[in-house]
């Protein structure tokens, strides 16, 4: 099939059953007939009977409405795509066992079954050039695929390499800058500093005599961006990463969703995905941090963002543990709790260190 022929769900079809959008399948494949209402020899009636249905027995019922062959190649002139035949993994009635490890996926296999995503090729570029539906798109992307190493997500290594990310990464990149952000929020409580362009360095050596009254200070700021990191944690999952219902049915938004989380859930185990890469986690820190600037002192802003991003290191370490490591009791509920989000519901389940809906799976 040309490219130009998108793969559609059965869901796309059932939304098109108006006049002003009339859609009809037929073996497998769907056609726009909008067109043809005005035209149809038995009257449009006839056809929005059948709007957003299957036609095949209709067409070959004699009693209904007997098709001569030229019916037939006249309806493939409003063929606009296909219904995808894409497997389904995830299930309902799926329970996480204590020792969790999936099969490889085939990639040859999965890819002629499926007609989705080619696991032996950049993968960006694929969903940039989709002939999907956004609806098959969200079906086929939280349908988990299993890989031995990584699927290479761009073309180009050097940006290839920002996309993957060891777990240790994280700890030694926004450990310092954490440390170094809660230093000066707590010399700030005690005393004018130079800003960080004019003078970047702290003055250590005071740091044994820094107040109490410092301390006292610093300490509630930093539980505050704690506290604001865990809604956070919340919010960004279920209204950003999962902002399906809302996403435009367009390649860009597409690509954009499978670049943000989707590559996430369609290669769950990736080791070298389970944690944001720091060019990524940057981009997204940003506007929280110059809002949290805008609205509080230096001093209790650089406390706050210090406890928010505590916790995230906190975040991500959690999240890798609870798809690779062997857990003690607590955690290994919330493996389970979260592997669930993965293979049973994506639409429940969006808490990673905490169980934000406890009845939810």
């Amino acid at each position: 099939m040309s490219k130009r022929i998108r793969i559609f769900t059965p869901e796309d079809v059932e939304a098109h059953s108006t006049l002003e959008s009339c859609w009809i399948s037929r073996a497998g494949k769907v056609y726009d007939v909008t067109k043809f209402l005005n035209d149809h020899p038995g009257g449009d009636d006839l056809i929005l009977e059948y709007a957003g249905k299957d036609v095949e027995e209709a067409m070959q019922d004699k009693q209904e409405h007997e098709h001569s062959d030229s019916a037939y190649d006249m309806l493939d002139e409003y063929l606009v795509g296909r219904i995808g035949n894409g497997e389904s993994t995830v299930s309902d009635d799926w329970e996480a066992p204590d020792d969790f490890h999936p099969e490889a996926t085939d990639e040859i296999r999965d890819f002629e079954k499926n007609q989705f995503l080619d696991l032996r090729k950049p993968l960006l570029r694929q969903v940039w050039e989709a002939n999907f539906s956004k609806s098959y798109y969200l079906k086929q992307v939280h349908q988990p695929r299993h890989l031995h190493e990584s699927a290479r997500l761009f073309g180009p290594t050097i940006l290839e390499m920002c996309t993957r990310c060891e777990w240790y990464v994280v700890p030694m990149v926004w450990g310092p800058i954490t440390a170094y952000l809660f230093l000066r929020s707590l010399f700030q409580f005690t005393g004018p500093l130079p800003t960080f362009f004019q003078n970047p360095a702290l003055p250590m050596a005071y740091l044994p005599e820094v107040p109490l009254d410092s301390f006292a200070k610093v300490i509630p700021c930093f539980i505050l961006g704690n506290v604001i990191w865990t809604i956070l944690e919340y919010l960004l999952h279920r209204f950003l990463f999962h902002i399906d219902e809302m996403l435009p049915d367009r390649p860009v938004f597409l690509m954009l969703h499978f670049l943000m989380h989707g590559i996430h859930h369609y290669l769950p185990m990736d080791r070298l995905r389970l944690v944001m890469p720091p060019p990524l986690f940057f981009i997204l820190q940003l506007p929280f941090t110059q809002l949290a600037y805008l609205l509080f002192p230096v001093a209790v802003a650089n406390g706050i963002i210090a406890g928010a991003f505590t916790f995230y290191i906190g975040y991500d370490m959690m999240h890798y543990a609870l798809h690779h490591t062997k857990l003690p009791e607590y955690m290994r509920e919330m493996k389970k709790y979260h592997l669930a989000h993965h293979y049973k519901n994506y639409e429940l389940g969006y808490g990673v260190t905490s169980k934000h809906s406890p009845a939810a799976l």
